[in-house]
């Protein structure tokens, strides 16, 4: 099981690349429920941060195979 530091590095990661390779798909990220929380004082804790870690991979499976970067040839 990841640390809440290794599972914010990976998010921080895969957001990164979203933005970098996927800009598209930035809107995605502020929109994700995950990212919305049900309480005046929410706590962040490893499963919130996997649930989001994993539902950005899940962005990125479904959408990179069917858009590819076009590199300048």
């Amino acid at each position: 099981m990841k640390t809440e530091k290794e599972l914010n590095d990976a998010i921080l990661k895969m957001t990164l690349k979203i933005r970098n390779e996927y800009p598209e798909l930035s809107k995605y990220l502020v929109e994700m429920p995950e990212t919305i929380p049900d309480t005046n004082n929410p706590k962040i804790n490893i499963k919130i941060l996997k649930d989001y870690y994993e539902s950005l991979n899940s962005i990125l499976k479904k959408y990179a195979p069917n858009h590819t970067i076009k590199e300048d040839k």
